[in-house]
């Protein structure tokens, strides 16, 4: 089963960060973009990442060790950190980074490739804005209940006949994360999970997230199937933030589709447990299989910083939640002091 979830208020930081323009075609509900996201974006090479090797790496990235990329993350140099250490994470991997400015607070085998389960469905929500009228209506087939049954997958509870509007089945896909209504999407604008899948694909080689491939639109386990990184999965959730209907969708924290002539009615929860605890949270979304363990795509405005970060193939549910509560209460401690322009460099990693 697969599970996901945001919550986003204006970050002025972030908009200026529209840098992920992608060479894609603009999504169908976007506004004219800032002179900087039209002017495009080079993806950077991420070669050198803090934590991308060996255990967790606390990296504190400042001054002249913020390189050229968008992202600052390219050639990173970490620095060390004095104040206090970093959490325990025991998830599989991890990564935190300043959405504003690149710093990467930490990494654990943060470019170590893994599955990522419902974590896709947030690529898969990416492609279909880009393509789909937020108001055209889908109608839901037998093939889509079918799917999320017979795999055992978490679902938006859609039957058969339903017509729904695009937006209310991102809603489907990025609350409940519902493989019902995720096949729906990709059957109707792939046209085709092939097809569609081949879409997400190019979408992450044009956005630079060059340790990812997507297997299909959902993040169901199958043979020679997807993979992702932490620091790949990162920069995704900085895009969809970026977006202001993404960004809204996956944010809430509840959904009520009222009953009507084309539709029954439909009451979606967000999965993600730091909404409405966790100060600041934003959200993003989960995911679980059996053999991605339980994944988190989590952000936070703590003071005005854009903190976000993934943690992937945690034991448990409730241990992701609580990796990313222990990641952000700590990068924002760290955030909240003056950089150590004088630390000496502990590795060039």
């Amino acid at each position: 089963m697969q599970i996901g979830g945001i919550r986003l208020g204006a970050c002025a930081a972030l908009a200026a960060l529209a840098v992920f323009g992608t060479g894609l075609s603009a999504p169908a509900h976007a506004h004219p973009a800032p002179a900087a996201a039209r002017a495009g974006w080079t993806a950077p090479t991420v070669t050198g990442v803090p934590g991308t090797a060996g255990s967790a790496v606390p990296a504190r990235l400042t001054g002249a060790d913020r390189l050229t990329g968008a992202d600052g993350l390219a050639g990173a140099v970490a620095r060390p950190v004095a104040d206090r250490a970093a959490p325990a994470i025991t998830g599989k991997a991890a990564y935190l980074f300043d959405a504003a400015t690149g710093t990467a607070y930490f990494g654990k085998q943060a470019g170590r490739r893994l599955p990522v389960a419902s974590l896709t469905k947030v690529m898969t929500a990416y492609v279909v804005l880009r393509q789909a009228s937020l108001d055209a209506v889908v109608r839901i087939d037998a093939s889509d209940v079918r799917h999320a049954r017979a795999n055992d997958a978490t679902s938006a509870g859609l039957r058969a006949g339903e017509r729904l509007t695009v937006r209310d089945l991102l809603y489907g896909v990025m609350l409940p994360s519902g493989a019902d209504a995720s096949h729906a999407l990709a059957r109707v604008y792939g046209p085709g999970a092939a097809r569609f899948t081949a879409r997400m694909n190019a979408a992450a080689r044009a956005l630079g997230l060059s340790l990812t491939r997507y297997a299909n639109p959902d993040g169901l386990p199958e043979p020679g199937g997807g993979y992702s990184t932490a620091i790949d999965q990162a920069k995704l959730a900085r895009v969809a933030l970026n977006d202001p209907v993404l960004r809204t969708i996956a944010s809430t924290r509840r959904h009520v589709v009222r009953a009507s002539k084309l539709h029954r009615a439909h009451t979606w929860t967000n999965s993600n447990k730091l909404l409405g605890k966790t100060p600041g949270a934003l959200g993003v979304k989960t995911g679980y299989t059996r053999a991605a363990g339980y994944c988190l795509s989590f952000a936070a405005d703590r003071d005005g910083r854009l903190l976000i970060g993934v943690v992937l193939g945690e034991s448990s549910s409730d241990r992701r939640f609580r990796s990313a509560d222990r990641l952000l209460d700590w990068a924002a401690g760290q955030a909240a002091e003056p950089p150590d322009l004088g630390a000496g460099v502990v590795r060039n990693l």
